[in-house]
């Protein structure tokens, strides 16, 4: 054997992510697709994102949507009536002579017509209430909505069910959520909405009202898990900017709400707090930043002022420090500083 041949080969090992696992090997299955730069749509892996994926609200029925529903001015109905009940009296009073008995029997039609007329126009006749409306339907189908007010007539053949269309706030009770961190809070949300579309919101839902309340639940619930509630490290977004949450939280309710005709025009948390069960412990955690964040903050102020009293000292030829002297006149001031300050003594007490 030459000396080429006694020499062992060397063996390079690669190190690279892009290859293959050696318990791939011995798959066969094909071997996974490589992979691509991080971008927007796939965050790079070890990043967390609080951004909840986008869910579309339920979809509304195109074929039901709010119309003018049949009605007239009262006043017609009014002058209706009394026109057919004139008829019908002078009818009478004409045939009087010969005997109600023995009338021809297409004045017994007319007289019923006129009765009917009368009935009609006089059954339909309604009080339009400002800030409510009446949704009609005929046989289980939806006929219209009638928004008029003051004296209105409005089949009486028709079925009329009412229904508030002013503008409405709503405070709800105490709701448990979480928050980024998984700390339980309780939360209470003043909501301002108004039922935009009648027919939607009668015929669409069960009940308008009760869906709205649940909707504010599933959306604070949501909303609020996104954020933690105090920003114990640093200066993150946390839930005390209430303007911002009640941005998040209106958009998604009005989504929610819009497919039954609800508007939401305000969804507020008008206030966020920790549950009874850590509200203590939150508290005491709280009170620890406050007081490390007051005790940095003189600390360095204390430290500037011993900066610039020595800086001043020695530059100005008053005294000659060596490093010694030095040392023990910035570690004096410091404490005498420091504890003018309102700090301990000792600064290493901390």
């Amino acid at each position: 054997m030459t000396e080429t041949q006694k020499r062992p080969l060397p063996v390079r090992i690669r190190r690279s992510t892009d290859g293959i696992p050696m318990h791939d090997l011995f798959r066969s299955a094909p071997a996974r697709p490589a992979r691509t730069a991080p971008t927007s749509a796939t965050p790079a892996a070890g990043t967390a994102t609080a951004v909840a994926l986008p869910r579309r609200p339920p979809p509304a029925e195109p074929d039901l949507t709010e119309r003018p529903g049949p009605a007239v001015p009262g006043w017609v109905a009014v002058l209706t009536g009394l026109t057919a009940l004139g008829g019908a009296a002078a009818a009478l009073w004409r045939a009087r002579p010969l005997g109600t008995a023995e009338l021809p029997p297409w004045q017994w039609a007319a007289l019923a017509g006129c009765a009917v007329v009368a009935v009609v126009a006089f059954g339909g006749l309604t009080r339009g209430r400002t800030g409510s409306a009446w949704v009609l339907s005929l046989f289980g189908r939806y006929r219209g909505s009638v928004r008029r007010t003051g004296l209105v007539w409005i089949s009486p053949f028709v079925l009329r069910r009412r229904i508030d269309v002013r503008l409405r706030h709503w405070r709800s009770e105490p709701i448990a959520v979480v928050d980024a961190e998984g700390s339980a809070l309780r939360v209470v949300v003043l909501v301002v909405w108004s039922v935009r579309d009648t027919a939607r919101a009668l015929l669409a839902v069960d009940d308008h009202l009760g869906y709205l309340r649940e909707q504010v639940e599933a959306a604070t619930a949501r909303v609020l898990s996104q954020l933690p509630a105090d920003a114990f490290r640093g200066d993150a977004p946390t839930l005390r900017d209430a303007e911002a949450v009640g941005d998040a939280l209106t958009r998604m309710l009005a989504a929610e709400c819009r497919p039954v005709g609800v508007a939401v025009f305000s969804a507020q948390p008008t206030r966020i707090e920790y549950a009874p069960e850590v509200a203590a412990a939150m508290r005491r955690r709280q009170i620890a930043v406050l007081d490390a964040k007051h005790r940095d903050s003189v600390l360095t102020g204390v430290i500037d002022a011993v900066d610039d009293t020595v800086t001043r000292l020695t530059t100005r030829g008053l005294v000659e420090l060596d490093d010694f002297e030095r040392q023990a006149l910035v570690k004096d001031l410091t404490v005498a500083f420091y504890t003018r300050s309102g700090g301990p003594a000792d600064p290493n007490q901390e």
